[in-house]
């Protein structure tokens, strides 16, 4: 730019304020770059490969915390082609890369740079008399091959840690194995997979130790007193941590007769976790506290989640609470918010309210029931009223629950519950949610919002093309609200296509995230909504919780100037920590269920389809709930085409479609613990249909493009 002296230094901090921001971010020298922006050229090291043999890499330079971008080898084609043996995970390339709208990136590889220190996370197996390591993730389907010398020790089963090296060892990539995890058969095995897969800090570092262990039980001077109040904690039987408690009344005021006063109180954690503290800096790069059958990786230390911010029963606690006063068909009429003490007059699960409700209290919910209890239900009546006829989305998408014995083995998969209490309990959240959104918009404070944005004119064509080829009509052009979907559902009903309607419907749905900016919540139906409830276990509502002791001049602890700055790339980063706790919780479930199974080989079960690809159909038992694969070859002889339209498998010859919702018969031929893969093998589909045979091709005729084998 030509600058020189003072203005050249005023470039300098500019450009300092720019990367402690988080808005640019240094490459190499003294040059700058939009932050999460890749060069046109660039290294990248190879960590996977999927279920169609593409490769996928990483770039060797990102110093972010959040996840790099997913890159995309191109396959090379003639002059392209590399010297040399094909490429594989560790190895390095310098690649041209290219970005795709969706964010992501196809890498076209100019050079081959030999092999990176990417680990590998596998189980140690012995095959043909040698080491071996075969990787957890399922997409990954190389093995290492372990010289003497460098297994440190590991044996087979035990899970590694593995670096690969240069060079191969009876043929496969070697590997050097650099910590030694245990044995994958003892208790934890699985869910330490899905920590150390997706890169989950399970380790607090000593400073953050430190500064949790520091903290005292905050006082009551200076804070509203809603110790007389008996607000009380519903949580699942196991859970550990407790942050919110609610009570409720009628409302005596006599211009709102029938109406209903509703308190939910919530831990003040802005009270132990100030802005820019170590804790703090930890709690934003775990985002969220992750959840597995055997254990918690926690967003904050235990001395803070699961005691001085925990709401237990009869201690003094911290909260930030709101007063919220419905009308008789449930609209609010008001709410305000303080920061005050209170004391737990109750811990109590969802199971032993509902038995209460139900006629079968307890010696804990007996002397409860009239005072509390009943006030509760009455008013989630009252908020119910308003729930329907607002009409948010209501998909019936059965989940399970894994339960383990002392051993840490699977000793029982069972349907999630839905009792009213869960939904009070939602339904109270909801609403203390919206007050928050609203309060802070109201005193123009900024915020992170809950945003789940309306469908894509994409998707929505896609389900209506479903849609009509079951014979009910979607209209693109009317305004889609969240009931749209739901009087579909009520129309099919009964019917063979109420399954796939459901998992059509949510495949539909964008993805919800964080965004400093309103876009509203279309499947709650609601135009403002932020998370306010839940702050030992998410970042997102500690913000909240700071912006609202800004706003209404609760304390100095509040929300920082600083911290308004980067609320877009706080928001982006906890939007990625979310996904990646969905996705190892995910993947651990599936380990569980695969090594349940294992002992289940050969077992006729039932399911339906829930994906159908071009190169099989992913079906999730009724049982269990595990999903599991059957390949294109296990349908029989004739040839399948993949109709993404219409969301199904359709047979050349005989015209059997197998699609998406069907109900069918499966074997379990395949179970892996390691990887949680399932193979099955289709028996029978319940509700195969027949569909017209393609024009223009003779019964058993190949597609003209088509070289491959007929599969079998």
């Amino acid at each position: 730019m030509g600058l020189k002296g003072a203005a050249r230094e005023a470039l300098k901090g500019f450009l300092r304020e720019l990367e402690d921001d988080g808005a640019i971010e240094r490459g190499s020298g003294r040059r700058f770059a939009p932050a999460g922006r890749l060069p046109d050229v660039t290294v990248l090291e190879i960590i996977e490969a999927d279920a169609d043999g593409d490769l996928h890499a990483r770039p060797t330079q990102w110093k972010r915390e959040d996840a790099p971008p997913r890159i995309t080898l191109a396959p090379p084609r003639g002059r392209e082609r590399l010297a040399g043996p094909a490429l594989g995970i560790g190895d390095r390339v310098l690649a041209r890369l290219s970005q795709n709208e969706d964010g992501s990136y196809d890498a076209t590889v100019m050079k081959r740079l030999g092999q990176s220190a990417h680990h590998v996370l596998g189980v140690m197996v012995r095959a043909r008399g040698e080491l071996r390591v075969r990787p957890v993730d399922r997409k990954s389907k190389l093995e290492l091959a372990i010289g003497k010398g460098d297994d440190l020790g590991a044996k087979a089963n035990d899970l590694v840690l593995v670096a690969p090296m240069a060079g191969r060892l009876h043929g496969l990539p070697r590997g050097k194995v650099i910590e030694n995890l245990g044995t994958f058969e003892r208790p934890g095995a699985i869910s330490l997979i899905a920590i150390h897969a997706h890169g989950l800090p399970d380790q607090f570092p000593p400073e953050v130790v430190a500064d949790a262990e520091k903290a005292k039980p905050i006082r009551a001077k200076g804070r509203e007193d809603l110790r007389p109040i008996p607000l009380i904690t519903i949580d699942p039987v196991d859970a550990r941590d407790h942050d919110d408690a609610v009570w409720a009344a009628p409302d005596d005021d006599k211009n709102n007769e029938g109406g209903a006063i509703v308190i939910v109180a919530i831990a003040d954690v802005a009270g132990y976790v100030t802005p820019g503290s170590p804790l703090d800096r930890e709690a934003l790069k775990r985002g969220n506290s992750t959840y597995f059958p055997d254990r918690v990786v926690p967003m904050l230390p235990e001395h803070l989640s699961n005691e001085l911010c925990s709401l237990k029963e009869a201690v003094d606690r911290p909260c930030l609470a709101v007063r919220m006063v419905f009308d008789k068909s449930g609209a609010k009429k008001r709410h305000s918010f303080t920061r005050g003490i209170m004391r737990s007059a109750a811990k109590l699960s969802y199971q032993q309210v509902q038995q209460a409700i139900d006629g079968h209290p307890d010696e804990k919910t007996q002397p409860l029931l009239e005072p509390i209890l009943k006030p509760l239900w009455a008013a989630y009546a009252i908020l119910k009223r308003a729930r329907d006829a607002r009409g948010p989305l209501d998909l019936d998408l059965p989940e399970h629950r894994v339960h383990l014995d002392d051993a840490g083995n699977v000793r029982a998969i069972e349907p999630r519950q839905s009792l009213d209490s869960m939904k009070l309990i939602e339904e109270f959240m909801i609403q203390a949610n919206v007050a928050a959104a609203e309060e802070l918009e109201k005193h123009r404070t900024p915020l992170i919002y809950r945003v789940h944005a309306e469908p894509t004119r994409e998707k929505l064509s896609a389900f209506a093309e479903v849609m009509k080829s079951i014979g009910l009509s979607f209209t693109l052009g009317q305004v889609i609200k969240p009931d749209t979907f739901n009087r579909l559902i009520a129309r099919a009903a009964g019917t063979p296509h109420i399954h796939m309607i459901n998992e059509v419907t949510l495949r539909t749905q964008a993805q919800a995230e964080y965004a400093p900016e309103n876009g509203g919540h279309f499947g709650l139906n609601l135009r403002r909504y932020a998370h306010f409830t839940s702050p030992i276990r998410r970042y997102a509502d500690l913000i909240v919780h700071r912006a609202l002791i800004r706003a209404l001049k609760m304390g100095d602890d509040g929300l920082t100037d600083r911290e308004i700055a980067g609320l877009a790339s706080i928001a982006e980063q906890i939007s990625l920590t979310e996904r990646r706790s969905m996705a190892a919780e995910r993947d651990s479930i599936a380990r569980y269920l695969a090594a349940y199974l294992q002992d289940r080989l050969g077992a006729e079960l039932t399911g339906r389809i829930t994906g159908v690809t071009r190169f099989g159909l992913f079906v999730r038992l009724d049982e269990t709930g595990a999903d599991g694969m059957v390949p294109i070859r296990a349908l029989g002889r004739e040839f399948f085409r993949h109709d993404e339209r219409l969301h199904a498998l359709i047979g050349d010859e005989t015209g059997t479609r197998h699609r998406l919702g069907d109900p069918v018969r499966v074997i379990v031929r395949e179970a892996a613990p390691v990887t949680g893969g399932l193979r099955l093998e289709l028996l029978e589909n319940l509700n195969a249909e027949k569909s017209e045979r393609p024009t223009g091709k003779r019964r058993g005729q190949r597609p003209p493009h088509s070289k491959r084998k007929r599969r079998r």
